[in-house]
């Protein structure tokens, strides 16, 4: 299957116009008819060689850190390193898999290395917990949000490695999320609304980068895929914190009907949406909410065998009806925000 990159690679070398691939795109574009484009491609293998290659960078890549002195010497190590890979098998090789190890590789080294710097500016643990407001540490870690957000930018100019917008808007949410506390330590205790609001607002760029390209044949659908990725754990874990699924063994009946509830509710959202990550990243809660209401009511036992059974035989069967569900659920949508989704 050909990729948005291939056609960019053919474009620059020559091999195709802009004009001709422009045609291509628009001829892809009308043979995804509904079912494909509910097929949610992603790219992340283009042969057995990405494996090879990705275990080879791990390897050096963890040679590097045990060798390299120091955790800044070992982060700038790491960042550069990743960025000097990259040349080769993102930018020249155009291969998948190791592109996004190399940019995780590099996004993490340069996290580690503006945690040190935050740390030695600061003089203050990087605590989410801090006892006394510190405005000095909210301020290096509003900076170091910055410096982040530019690396992660320049690192998209460069290689346009799709999960890339993802791994660099994770950064900086949680970065601003330490800031907020970092100058009210009181907040920590309610760190589930302020996580809840970073996944509202990185869904909501998720569906901007789906709304340019609602027949998913470029680059942009994957780029809103791992957004989509990125955001489905940070709307659904605090919410199902919040109900008490995570601090209780035995939570109360009526938190786990709400839970099942708002499982029901995402998954009415990615149908809409055309996206699954809401239903993956829900899924261990509603199987545990679904398990609670089953032994209140004298159905099971302790065991989760039939519960495992059920929610794996009800998402089987939604992923074989995706299409004609979406097609139920988008009658009701009008006509003015169907333009908005993608096509059934």
């Amino acid at each position: 299957m050909y990729s948005e990159s291939d056609l960019d690679a053919a474009v620059a070398a020559g091999k195709l116009s802009s004009a001709e691939a422009d045609k291509f795109r628009a001829f892809v574009a009308e043979q995804k008819t509904g079912p494909a484009v509910d097929e949610e491609y992603v790219r992340l293998l283009t042969g057995f060689n990405d494996i090879f290659v990705s275990i080879a960078i791990v390897l050096v890549l963890g040679a590097v850190c045990f060798t390299a002195g120091g955790i800044p010497l070992k982060s700038a190590v790491v960042a550069v390193l990743s960025w000097g890979l990259a040349e080769y098998f993102t930018r020249q090789r155009r291969m998948a898999l190791p592109s996004i190890l190399l940019l995780l590789s590099y996004a993490g080294g340069v996290a580690g290395f503006l945690a040190w710097g935050v740390g030695q500016i600061s003089g203050a643990p990087l605590s989410l917990a801090a006892q006394n407001a510190n405005p000095i540490l909210a301020l290096s870690l509003a900076g170091a949000a910055v410096l982040m957000a530019g690396a992660t930018y320049a690192h998209w100019r460069r290689f346009r490695v799709p999960i890339t917008i993802a791994a660099g808007t994770a950064a900086v949410a949680l970065t601003l999320i330490a800031v907020l506390m970092a100058l009210f330590p009181a907040l920590a205790r309610h760190w589930p609304w302020p996580v809840f609001f970073a996944g509202c607002a990185i869904f909501a760029l998720a569906l901007r980068w789906d709304m340019a390209d609602l027949a998913r044949t470029t680059r942009r659908t994957d780029v809103a895929f791992w957004l989509h990725l990125l955001a489905a754990p940070l709307l659904v874990h605090p919410l199902f914190f919040m109900l008490g699924l995570l601090q209780q063994n035995n939570p109360d009946e009526s938190h786990a009907f709400i839970a099942i509830g708002i499982y029901l509710v995402l998954g009415l959202i990615a149908l809409l949406v055309d996206r699954r990550a809401l239903l993956v990243s829900a899924l261990g809660y509603v199987m545990f909410a679904v398990s609670t209401v089953l032994k209140a009511s004298g159905v099971i036992g302790q065991d989760l065998t039939y519960t495992a059974l059920v929610a794996g035989a009800a998402l089987l069967l939604l992923s074989a009806f995706w299409h004609k569900a979406r097609q139920a659920v988008m009658v009701f949508v009008p006509a003015g925000g169907r333009k908005y989704l993608p096509p059934v």
